[in-house]
C-alpha cells in the first residue's frame, strides 16, 4: 500500500531524456509505415479511378455506383453528366462520378 522512496525514485529517473527520444523515433517510424502501406497506395488507387472517369467514351460499358450495367451513349468531355442505355431503348442520365468500374473487352 506503501511506496518506498527507493521505488519512487527509480521510477522517476526512468523518465529521462532519453526516453522521450525513443518515443518520438517510434512514433515516427509507425507514421511512416502506416504512409507507405496504407496512404500511398489508396491515393495511387484513386488516381487511377480518377483517370478512368476522365476517360469514359461513347460505347464504353460501366457499372454504376448501384450495381447497374451500362452502355454509354453520350458522353461530353468536360460534363459530369453521362448518357447511359441500362436496356434495349432505356436511356439514362448518370453522374460521372457514379461510376464504379469501366468493363474492358479481357
Amino acid at each position: 500500500m506503501f511506496v518506498s522512496p527507493a521505488f519512487a525514485q527509480a521510477a522517476g529517473s526512468a523518465s529521462g531524456s532519453g526516453s522521450l527520444t525513443g518515443m518520438i523515433l517510434q512514433l515516427l517510424l509507425i507514421f511512416a509505415i502506416f504512409y507507405f502501406l496504407l496512404i500511398r497506395p489508396q491515393q495511387k488507387r484513386l488516381k487511377e479511378h480518377e483517370a478512368k472517369l476522365r476517360a469514359i467514351k461513347r460505347g464504353d460499358r460501366v457499372i454504376t455506383g448501384g450495381g447497374i450495367y451500362a452502355k454509354i451513349t453520350d458522353a461530353p468531355e468536360n460534363a459530369d453528366e453521362l448518357k447511359a442505355e441500362i436496356a434495349e431503348g432505356i436511356t439514362v442520365k448518370i453522374s460521372r462520378a457514379t461510376v464504379r468500374e469501366v468493363l474492358t473487352e479481357e
